[in-house]
């Protein structure tokens, strides 16, 4: 990995001495796995476990970062802009017909967060998940402890937001970061076998009101990439922003027949 630049924070520097700079590295390029041909290469920088990294986390995030465990990471593949940071704006944020039917087919569920730690129920969950839905992904071969990591490695701003039935079964996860904005959803699983229940579509609805409740403008959805089918869902929610070079703007209805289903 390479050192790419170094950026003065105050944020970042201690109350005396305030000398320190914050690193910003790149990965080596890889296959990208979303567009066949493509090469990835990222930039990404290293959270600490500290309340004070919440303001630079949501200064990244605003920018069109993710976090990935403790990394803040944004893509800087060579000759390629595909990755799209979108946000859902929640006060204008309209449900769909079919969003409407989502929410009345699932009414019995119910969404609370919970503390941001692994438990054998949302392993289960997630490696059933996996196995449904993403077999061949390179998230495939996590370990117990591999996902512990990811959902416990930095929990300044996280928590899990858990969908349950009326038994208490556990049917949705959604691993989320809160911003001084608005929520930002990391990963979600859910069941595989409650096709029908449309709990990818529920679990993103679900953010989007928890974000009305609490006051947050915005439901950050991480990056849309267009002609990738496992990332088309996304602008399937409207409104929806993206960041360009001048800022967080509208994006363009798409043209008929170019998102796939989510779930």
């Amino acid at each position: 990995m390479d050192v790419l630049l170094e950026i003065r924070l105050s944020i970042d520097l201690p109350p005396s001495p305030r000398h320190a700079l914050r690193q910003f590295y790149t990965t080596g390029p890889a296959p990208c796995p979303y567009l066949e041909g493509r090469t990835e290469r990222r930039i990404y920088t290293l959270l600490r476990r500290h309340p004070q990294e919440q303001e630079i986390f949501d200064r990244l995030s605003e920018s069109g970062f993710r976090r990935s465990q403790n990394l803040m990471y944004r893509p800087a593949c060579p000759g390629c802009n595909a990755c799209v940071p979108v946000r859902i704006p929640v006060d204008r944020f309209v449900p769909t017909r079919n969003e409407r039917k989502v929410l009345k087919h699932n009414a019995d569920l119910t969404m609370q967060p919970a503390a941001a730690v692994a438990t054998t129920e949302h392993w289960e969950l997630f490696r059933r998940y996996l196995g449904a839905r993403h077999g061949d992904g390179g998230m495939a071969a996590m370990t117990r402890a591999d996902f512990e990591a990811m959902v416990s490695d930095w929990t300044v701003a996280s928590l899990l937001m858990e969908g349950r039935d009326p038994s208490g079964r556990l049917l949705a996860v959604s691993l989320t970061d809160r911003l001084a904005s608005g929520y930002s959803g990391v990963y979600k699983f859910f069941e595989p076998t409650e096709t029908r229940r449309s709990l990818g579509t529920w679990t993103i609805l679900q953010l989007v009101e928890q974000a009305r409740l609490d006051g947050l403008a915005y439901v950050y959805l991480g990056y849309w990439i267009a002609g990738s089918e496992k990332m088309d869902y996304k602008v399937r929610f409207r409104p929806i922003e993206q960041l360009t070079a001048e800022g967080w703007a509208d994006l363009p209805e798409p043209s008929a027949g170019g998102t796939g289903p989510t779930d």
